[in-house]
């Protein structure tokens, strides 16, 4: 059974005070089994997630887009706490967390820690992807190993309680939120849910009972005036918070008139330290060459998935297609994206708000196009990268449209425009997409990956989406740094980072071009079939559930009945 939830913020606060003095007596072995039994809640409670989730987004149980609930909801967490109770166990053990984890250069002076594939498991699981968190220029090998574990180094030295003022829109992240604050920041934590995932309250509450009995986490309901006793009650110490900029900078500045005057001064309202995870408008850059027309279809159907992925709601969908204007197969991918968007899926743009900006959006451009006559989905063709005023480049729609502009050139002098203008002309920088093919890339050769250093993205996907860097575990998930309170934009700080690394920049996730079996047949190492995140894929549901059992109890038995489900999709 749960417990009774506290709705007193006194009470609350006072609960969460007590259990933090309880959590600094709380040894590392204490504390790995603590992430275990939140393991097993949450593999008890994954049914009744995925059906609630699919609840509130208005999906037909038998809809194969479930999957999208299973991989962006327990799975993503199941996958978070086996990761990061190994971190725990290696520094109970007084092990070197990055045993065995290779370490290598990257550009200008960087170093990059490969996170995946971490285990056996993952180079099954995920053939042909690979993941890499690249520290801040100047840290050294040593520097990185001495301060992996972050506050678990130090487990007595707690930094008080935080506020987690959850995420409406994919339903993993106030739990792992959550799960960063206590373990990365050494912070018990009070969760205020947003009210899109209110009816998860006693599903989040199960899953969170191991730490919720002792004082480690509460989890409360309501409007915005709760979260406002919260932000200002002087037992928060810090708030952490994933939404949009223009809830950032309401809790950070205040709203209106009082906005503007703490804007003058440069005195914020919020005096406690915060954290974000706020979107933006994330680029996918195609970088051009010869592709065959499979290629040109599966990529299209890649790119529609990072948009129609949960009805275009996810903080990273790609927003803004870079095509060279020079590539002889433009017209030709173009029309193989019209086909992808208009013969996805159909589904309800569920998100509060959303259908209302989807119209904005057409509004501001009379040339819109509504791909297979879908009331949501708009294409919006002819952005010019030059114009100050375009829309599409500041505002993220949140929703299933999809903005499309080009420029000269083709092989290098075309990516280093294309990188200008996604670090120049969009706002925000949380993920940036690239797609190449393995003959661009082996051209371009070490000029790619200084490309990647150059775009200034807090995770950057190469072949894959950047939705991939979300659910690698021991990934970094956040903006670009450097940003500040006065111009935040994709917010600031990271979470998952399981491994606990200090110092870091970004990810770098990589791709197979090629599903299995075409990757095979042309040389590319990787035996993947179409992604289970595809819209288009058939068997997403059974797969994502196949998956959230296995990270539950990874067992090798059980791997052929996921294989061969994927291979269906």
């Amino acid at each position: 059974m749960t417990t009774t939830p506290v709705t007193d913020p006194d009470t609350l606060v006072e609960r969460l005070s007590t259990g933090e003095r309880a959590w600094a007596r709380t040894n590392l072995s204490e504390r790995r089994e603590l992430l275990l039994a939140v393991a097993a809640a949450t593999a008890a409670t994954a049914d009744e997630w995925v059906r609630t989730a699919a609840e509130i987004k208005q999906l037909h149980p038998a809809s194969p887009l479930v999957g999208e609930e299973w991989m962006s909801g327990p799975y993503a967490v199941l996958t978070y706490l086996q990761a990061l109770q190994e971190t725990l166990r290696r520094l109970a053990d007084g092990a070197d967390v990055l045993a065995g984890t290779r370490i290598t250069p990257a550009p200008g002076g960087r170093l990059a820690v490969q996170v995946l594939p971490y285990d056996p498991y993952d180079k099954l699981l995920m053939s042909g992807f690979h993941a890499e968190v690249w520290t801040t220029p100047g840290v050294t090998a040593d520097q990185l190993r001495a301060t992996a574990g972050l506050t678990q180094r130090t487990p007595r030295r707690t930094r008080g309680v935080a506020l987690v003022l959850g995420a409406g829109n994919v339903f993993s992240i106030p739990p792992l939120d959550v799960l960063y604050q206590l373990y990365a920041e050494n912070r018990t934590a009070v969760l205020k849910l947003n009210p899109t995932t209110d009816p998860l309250a006693d599903v989040y509450r199960a899953v969170f009972e191991p730490l919720t009995d002792r004082g480690l986490v509460e989890i409360v309901t309501g409007g915005p005036e709760v979260g406002a006793a919260l932000i200002e009650h002087p037992g928060i110490t810090a708030v952490h918070m994933t939404g949009s900029e223009a809830t950032h900078d309401a809790v950070v500045w205040g709203t209106g008139e009082d906005e503007d005057a703490a804007r003058a001064s440069g005195t914020p309202k919020l005096t406690k330290p915060i954290t974000s995870e706020l979107g933006g408008v994330s680029p996918i850059i195609v970088l051009p060459g010869s592709w065959s027309d499979a290629d040109l279809r599966y990529q299209a159907e890649h790119v529609a998935s990072m948009r129609l992925h949960n009805s275009g709601c996810n903080c990273v969908a790609g927003q803004i297609l870079i095509l060279s204007s020079d590539w002889p197969q433009k017209n030709a991918f173009l029309t193989a994206l019209r086909r992808a968007l208009a013969t996805a899926p159909a589904r309800p743009a569920w998100y509060p708000g959303c259908e209302a900006r989807v119209w904005s959006a057409r509004d501001l451009h009379p040339g819109a196009e509504k791909p297979g006559g879908t009331r949501e989905r708009t294409l919006l063709t002819g952005l010019d990268l030059t114009d100050d005023d375009e829309s599409a480049f500041t505002t993220e729609y949140f929703g299933p449209v999809l903005g499309v502009a080009e420029l000269p050139g083709t092989s290098a002098p075309f990516l280093e425009a294309a990188v200008a203008a996604a670090n120049d002309r969009l706002h925000g920088t949380l993920g940036a997409n690239l797609i190449a093919h393995p003959d661009t890339i082996k051209a371009l050769g070490r000029r790619l990956r200084e490309a990647i250093a150059e775009l200034r993205y807090g995770t950057v996907a190469v072949n894959a989406w950047t939705g991939v860097g979300y659910a690698t575990p021991r990934a970094t998930w956040g903006a670009f740094p450097g940003h500040t309170l006065d111009d935040v934009q994709s917010g600031i700080g990271v979470v998952h980072n399981a491994l606990l690394l200090d110092h870091t920049e970004r990810t770098v996730v990589t791709g197979p071009f090629r599903p299995a079996p075409r990757s095979v047949l042309h040389g590319e190492p990787s035996v993947s079939p179409k992604p289970p995140w595809f819209v288009t894929n058939a068997t997403a549901a059974r797969t994502g559930r196949l998956l959230t059992k296995f990270a539950a109890h990874p067992r090798w038995q059980d791997l052929p009945a996921l294989f061969a489900s994927a291979l269906r999709g």
